[in-house]
């Protein structure tokens, strides 16, 4: 079988958040399940400079303003496609961002020219590769479904995830023409939403199959509470929803040969920990106090991911005799709220901001509890990561955290289940009281060992989870069969 998977980014050619990871490791899980996926990308130069030697496979004269070329290359395991549009991928700056951190003005033309370039090789653009599916992920890629729905037929069935509801790609409706959408998508039916045209909601409208990245976040965002205007549509679709929980690399993620390490270690010999968190406190800048309880934080600096509330209840961390090991960048209030309590406590917080791959894994490997106070969580890959690592996650239970972290209440302690701790609601007493807990459970080492021990053997992969994408595509494929795709 054979997918396109469409994306604005992909670990490890360009990542600013989870999508990039997922992206990034899917392709090898399905690969075993026999699974051809070719990841399309935008052509930004950083990407380019990593795959030299890249092959044209297709051209346009004008692809949204300029000449374009789509390029197959190989790369990290990944089979891609790139599209190189230098009137709109090359410059400074991220992928969505100037270097001054505003938004590009031309995103709604630069991601409608993926999502275009996308339609066209799902409709047999490359001599030798069509797809039996499209997979398109998050806003960025939300209008490739809408493009084959209103295009040309036969077309290949199509798969819409939402990792982030939030992000919704929002354009004025005088760009319809220019986006090259018929009259006729100007529709609540359509791409229509809220007076202009919405790419996300285009992608779960038009889609055949709809997925999030947990079944709490599926449930979650049908509600008016965290629906983000769209749970009307999400309710009117439940049909076609599926919450299927991520993974993540567990190659890339894996103790036991960590080079980023100051030791390796595994669920059954994990006092190898101790060398890291002695690593962790001298790189970082803590204090070295072998007994003092480490929570470490990886992170975006966002409200959405709870930092205000750390901020909040960074006195009871502290009076409970805790280290904080940080690490993320975001907004710059919480920014300077962090490098404040960290000035404010020198050896007891320690702050990094910025994002550094190799301090990201000494945390997950030295930190003891890896907190995550998100106020919604589409699934989380962090806390993963920490499972993995034997770092006890300290949730809040939403979304995929709650779907992932097993609760150290009594009855799962006594049953010898229990995984890391969640609170509720996402506020800064639930917050204090959820430190209280964990507190209390590093003081009873013995409960405490058999956490981590469980911890480490959770499932934290994509074996889980794999075969259920295996099965929409195997239902989507034989919809556009249906429809006369070979």
């Amino acid at each position: 079988m054979r997918v396109l998977s469409v994306a604005s980014e992909c670990f490890p050619l360009v990542k600013t958040g989870g999508l990039a990871d997922v992206v990034g490791a899917l392709p090898a899980a399905l690969r075993a399940e026999g699974v051809a996926v070719r990841t399309l990308l935008p052509g930004y130069p950083g990407v380019l400079a990593k795959v030299p030697g890249a092959t044209p496979v297709h051209e346009f004269d004008d692809l949204f303003g300029g000449h374009a070329r789509v390029l197959a290359a190989q790369a990290a395991g990944l089979d891609l496609l790139l599209l190189e549009a230098p009137h709109l991928f090359d410059r400074p700056g991220g992928p969505y961002n100037d270097q001054w951190g505003r938004d590009w003005p031309d995103n709604p033309q630069r991601f409608a020219a993926l999502c275009w370039t996308a339609a066209e090789i799902g409709r047999g653009a490359l001599a030798d590769w069509r797809p039996d599916a499209v997979h398109a992920h998050d806003w960025q890629a939300g209008l490739a479904p809408a493009y084959l729905h209103y295009g040309a037929q036969p077309r290949p069935g199509t798969v819409f995830t939402v990792h982030n509801l939030a992000f919704q790609g929002w354009a004025p409706a005088s760009l319809l023409s220019g986006l090259r959408l018929p009259p006729r998508a100007f529709d609540i039916d359509g791409v229509e939403f809220f007076g202009g045209i919405g790419a996300l909601k285009a992608g779960l409208r038009l889609s055949d199959r709809l997925t999030t990245v947990s079944p709490t976040y599926a449930r979650e965002i049908a509600t008016p509470a965290e629906g983000q205007g769209l749970d009307g549509l999400l309710r009117s679709r439940a049909g076609v929803l599926s919450g299927i929980l991520n993974g993540i690399d567990e190659e890339d993620w894996n103790p036991a040969h960590d080079p980023h390490l100051a030791a390796v270690f595994d669920a059954t010999r994990p006092e190898g920990r101790e060398a890291n968190r002695a690593a962790l406190r001298d790189r970082i800048g803590l204090a070295a106090r072998p007994d003092g309880l480490v929570v470490g934080v990886v992170t975006r600096l966002t409200g959405q991911k709870g930092m205000d509330l750390l901020l909040q209840a960074l006195p009871a961390l502290l009076s409970h005799g805790m280290d904080l090991a940080l690490l993320g960048a975001g907004e710059p209030a919480l920014e300077q709220g962090f490098l404040a309590a960290s000035a404010a406590h020198p050896g007891r917080v320690a702050v990094r901001i910025g994002y550094d791959e190799a301090l990201a894994h000494l945390i997950q490997g030295g930190c003891d509890a890896l907190l995550v106070p998100s106020r919604f969580e589409p699934c989380g890959l962090t806390q993963l990561c920490a499972l993995r690592y034997g770092a006890l996650p300290v949730v809040a239970r939403v979304g995929g955290l709650a779907d992932t972290v097993i609760d150290a209440n009594e009855a799962a302690l006594a049953a010898g289940v229990a995984t890391g701790l969640q609170f509720a609601p996402a506020t800064a007493p639930a917050l204090e009281t959820a430190l209280a807990r964990l507190a209390a459970l590093w003081a009873d080492q013995a409960s405490w060992k058999r956490s981590q021990a469980n911890a480490m053997h959770a499932p934290v992969g994509w074996a889980r989870s794999v075969k259920r994408y295996v099965a929409l595509y195997k239902d989507v494929s034989a919809m556009s069969r249906t429809n006369g795709v070979p």
